[in-house]
């Protein structure tokens, strides 16, 4: 991704979500300095990791939306790269699929994540201004582990692209070369939502559509 052409996106949707810069900057340059303290591999991942399981694959974007269990009966999980945004996790692991990617920024169930990482998935940790206490409880928990940021990469800390944990998946899966993005577990007209959550899937929705037309 380059964040010059991501740039103007992003401030958009801080204005329009009221976030702040220099907390996510913040957060981000958190997380660059926990990596680093993370001596031994197999704690970190390389990202030629996530390019060696993305690229020319048939990927599929799991979602956290109650129709989740029911989009997983139309496929075999076999056949896919599967890359879980945070809560989908949970999910999966219950039905007994281990994803090979998780995209989380930690507000989902952690510990189905923890269980998920050990047993292979590789995790691309997010960082925002909102959620620092939680990288410092939870990344020493995790192996395999690549950092993420919205606002400006650092040399540890990327950026891929997209906001919400649904569509940063599909920017992950495209920045990296998939053949092919299915998504399941998607339910970006949800009127149940609070009024936040409906900005966060307004946008969603058009992230991805640059991306899946």
């Amino acid at each position: 991704m380059d964040f010059r052409k991501w740039e103007p996106i992003y401030e958009s949707i801080l204005k329009d979500m009221g976030f702040n810069r220099e907390d996510d900057e913040r957060a981000a340059l958190i997380l660059s300095d926990m990596l680093r303290n993370k001596k031994t591999d197999p704690d970190l991942a390389d990202i030629s990791r996530l390019r060696g399981l993305i690229e020319g694959n048939a990927i599929i974007v799991c979602g956290n939306a109650p129709v989740l269990r029911e989009d997983l009966e139309l496929i075999d999980p076999d056949n896919f790269v599967i890359i879980a945004a945070d809560g989908a996790t949970a999910v999966l692991v219950a039905e007994d699929i281990i994803p090979d990617i998780i995209v989380t920024d930690l507000d989902g169930d952690v510990h189905s994540e923890i269980v998920a990482n050990q047993r292979g998935a590789l995790m691309v940790v997010h960082a925002h201004g909102d959620n620092i206490d939680k990288l410092e409880k939870y990344v020493p928990e995790f192996i395999r582990i690549i950092g993420s940021t919205q606002s400006e990469p650092l040399d540890n800390v990327f950026n891929f692209g997209g906001f919400s944990d649904g569509d940063r998946c599909v920017y992950l899966a495209d920045e990296f070369g998939a053949s092919g993005i299915t998504l399941l577990g998607f339910d970006l007209d949800d009127e149940t939502v609070d009024p936040v959550k409906k900005k966060k899937l307004e946008w969603a929705r058009y992230l991805i559509t640059q991306i899946i037309p």
